[in-house]
């Protein structure tokens, strides 16, 4: 059944009662502090695409915001100066390392790394006296983390853009490549009318590229055989029986390493995004299966499944 304005408000309002009950650290804020901001997420988009959705629908969008992060960011617009440190604080790694992926080199990576927190605060003053900058954009919709990696690859296209009015380069710079695949909408971001929020899907494909080449990385670090059975299982296609097979193992037995090879590569593929990618340790924790739903599908699986059929299948197999 679709909602009049004024149910949908009350739903908003609750909603908005239980994202600050589920923060970690609601800053202080209260629930009209936020409910303005969460509505106008519900309206751009979900209520914009489906403006009859019934009332499960709007529940579920609003339990899906990422509380912590939504309060850090409106704590930071109404110029809680702990929350701006807190945000630097936590986030300054994940803006450096955006920043390094984007630019030539160390020189230019720091000028943009520096450039980000100007955009972030805004130089324009609002009516109410309070800065204007990127923040007001931040919805709650994805992590925090990704978005600001969205935030410094658009600034870097802009910055490209301004200064190609003045030098044309004769090299295909980093800054070129990335200005093109922005414009390339189905072929790499898939950034097209359907998708409303063009900086959630340069943040996922960023995302996803770090955690591919991290699991890349973890996987040449496995043992011969371990990394055999990941491409017999992932790869190749064959089920668990056949795999253990090719290795000379029981099926249970095959079942119970695969499972221990995943988590070692889960957790291995966590320190190589903190270390070598700038992520920080909450923003793994949030964000990496997500990430991982944007790579190949075996190498989603690597990272997601759980392989409780395979666990009980195992057990099974014991018993006999």
């Amino acid at each position: 059944m679709s909602q009049t304005n004024a149910q949908i408000q009350k739903l908003v309002h609750e909603g908005t009662t239980r994202l600050l009950a589920r923060a970690t650290d609601e800053r202080a804020l209260d629930v009209d502090a936020l409910v303005a901001r969460v509505r106008a997420a519900l309206d751009k988009y979900l209520l914009s695409n489906e403006a009859n959705a019934p009332a499960q629908a709007i529940n579920e969008f609003i339990d899906a915001l990422h509380a912590d992060d939504l309060c850090l960011i409106v704590a930071c617009e109404r110029g809680d100066q702990q929350a701006w440190s807190d945000l630097v604080a936590q986030f300054g790694a994940t803006v450096r390392s955006a920043a390094r992926s984007a630019s030539s080199n160390e020189d230019a990576a720091e000028d943009l790394a520096q450039s980000i927190w100007a955009e972030l605060h805004g130089l324009r003053v609002r009516e109410d006296g309070r800065p204007s900058g990127k923040l007001a954009y931040y919805s709650g919709r994805g992590s925090l983390g990704g978005w600001l990696r969205a935030v410094v690859g658009q600034l870097a296209i802009d910055q490209h853009r301004k200064s190609s009015r003045l030098v044309q380069t004769e090299v295909d710079a980093d800054f070129d490549r990335l200005a093109r695949e922005s414009h390339q909408g189905e072929e790499s971001f898939s950034i097209t009318s359907a998708s409303p929020d063009p900086e959630s899907a340069l943040a996922d494909k960023s995302a996803a590229n770090d955690v591919e080449a991290a699991l890349a990385q973890a996987l040449t670090e496995l043992a011969p055989e371990d990394r055999l059975l990941v491409k017999l299982y992932y790869f190749d296609g064959l089920r668990l029986r056949e795999a253990g097979a090719v290795l000379g193992v029981h099926e249970a037995t095959a079942s119970r390493r695969l499972t221990r090879i995943q988590g070692e590569v889960r957790e291995r593929v966590e320190a190589i995004l903190m270390k070598e990618h700038g992520w920080t340790q909450a923003e793994t924790g949030r964000s990496l299966s997500e990430a991982a739903m944007n790579l190949e599908g075996d190498l989603e699986l690597m990272l997601t499944t759980e392989n409780a059929s395979v666990e009980k299948q195992a057990g099974l197999d014991e018993q006999v």
